[in-house]
């Protein structure tokens, strides 16, 4: 099979996973997740990873690959995402990839921009001056200076605001409009791109708090409490930890509040992670799907139906 892949875009909770396993019932499909979330181990009720059953019914890939203390990039993503689909191909079934981190979307899509490394000196010299002022203060600077990443970052997303402060310092220009120059080309094979998108963000938000609640029954502090114990060197500066839910966590098992300011936090943090989705989404091409639709399945296999046609013309 010429290699190609559908790709699922959406934000949190809009039934991306249900909605994939449904389409791997009716297409030779193998999923690649899309998520830098689902790569960590032993993180699985705060990340919402597919159950045993759900991974069982249909190849998985990119999940559980590296360790809570472990990082893992954008670049690394593209590479592996482009293997994936090579042999996924070469295997004779349809590559979907699906998940809600729109920066890897746009990697392969665009290609990887040629960024400055990193420089220990001047990221020490950020976090000493984060430590004095705090990280929405820095965020405050970064709108300054780059206010279209700014837009997509939160106010204590620590690294990627030292991050894109450290690009701008270094290069002299913005984040934004460097990853508007690609290094490297996009991927080189045909994407169907797939989003579900939602107008009622009171449905979306409904949704979210009930997500989490069910994750606090299913036992997400024990979680995190076993990964603090087990990954000694864990800590919450760790890209692992800025996950949603996983930071607010930590801070109560730290007895930073109690349990109900807790669940709002966590709710409060996953809602912002919906927001920016949605916002990455609206500047991304795709076919835009109702996630309440009824008959969404019905609605994605017809423009998978016509893409494949299409490609065999």
């Amino acid at each position: 099979m010429t290699p190609r892949a559908i790709l699922l875009m959406g934000p949190t909770a809009s039934g991306k996973t249900a909605l994939s396993l449904a389409l791997a019932r009716r297409y030779p499909i193998e999923i690649v997740s899309v998520d830098s979330a689902l790569v960590y181990r032993d993180m699985n009720i705060g990340t919402a990873k597919p159950s045993r059953a759900e991974l069982a019914a249909c190849p998985h890939h990119l999940i559980d690959v590296i360790d809570p203390t472990d990082a893992y990039s954008a670049a690394q993503f593209v590479t592996d995402a482009n293997r994936l689909v090579a042999e996924i191909s070469a295997r004779g079934k349809l590559p979907l990839l699906a998940g809600g981190t729109m920066l890897y979307y746009k990697a392969l899509r665009e290609g990887l921009s040629d960024l400055p490394q990193a420089d220990p000196q001047l990221r020490a010299e950020l976090e000493a001056q984060a430590a004095s002022v705090g990280w929405p203060a820095m965020h405050e600077r970064l709108h300054a200076l780059d206010p279209a990443t700014a837009a997509r970052l939160a106010p204590n997303d620590a690294q990627r605001i030292q991050r894109a402060l450290e690009v701008i310092t270094l290069s002299g220009r913005p984040l934004s409009e460097l990853h508007g120059a690609g290094r490297e080309a996009a991927a080189p094979y045909p994407m169907l791109p797939l989003s579900l998108q939602i107008d009622d963000r009171a449905w979306l938000h409904e949704r979210i708090a009930l997500r989490f609640r069910l994750m606090l029954e299913a036992g997400f502090v024990d979680e995190v409490a076993a990964l603090r114990v087990k990954y000694s060197a864990l800590d919450l500066q760790m890209p692992s930890m800025r996950c949603v839910g996983y930071r607010q966590a930590w801070e109560y098992l730290d007895g930073q509040y109690d349990a109900d300011v807790f669940f709002e936090k966590g709710v409060a943090a996953t809602r912002q992670l919906a927001k920016r989705q949605l916002t990455w989404l609206r500047s991304m091409d795709s076919v835009a799907l109702d996630c309440r639709a009824g008959d969404l399945t019905a609605l994605a296999c017809r423009e998978i139906d016509r893409w494949l046609d299409t490609g065999k013309n």
